[in-house]
């Protein structure tokens, strides 16, 4: 004898097998479509290679300052970066110069 299920029973044999389907659905469109997807993978690599081109712009910007600071160290201070310095900032010239305007000269406007 064939025995018919009511549906009920159809619903609560169903219901197992669909939320794991559901649940795996979910963590595969994450792992394909989030954050961390394999989509955003493209993404992930455009922003290294432009965060390795900025890296290269601060650490050469970080050479040229330690240069400066070496030049101005107390115990061996470059003579000609420090009159220049001391020039520039502050404005001092010794009284037998004369001072030249440029064009562009943001010290002299």
């Amino acid at each position: 004898m064939a025995r018919t299920r009511s549906l009920g029973e159809l619903v609560r044999a169903a219901a197992g097998p669909a939320i794991a389907l559901m649940i795996i659905g979910f963590f595969g469109g994450y792992a394909l479509v989030g954050p961390n997807g394999v989509l955003a993978w493209g993404d992930y690599r455009q922003e290294l290679v432009r965060k390795q081109v900025e890296l290269a712009r601060l650490e050469a910007q970080k050479r040229v300052v330690q240069n400066r600071v070496a030049l101005l160290d107390p115990r061996r201070a470059n003579p000609d970066l420090a009159d220049e310095l001391i020039r520039k900032r502050l404005g001092y010239s010794h009284p037998d110069e004369i001072i030249i305007p440029m064009d562009g000269d943001q010290a002299a406007q």
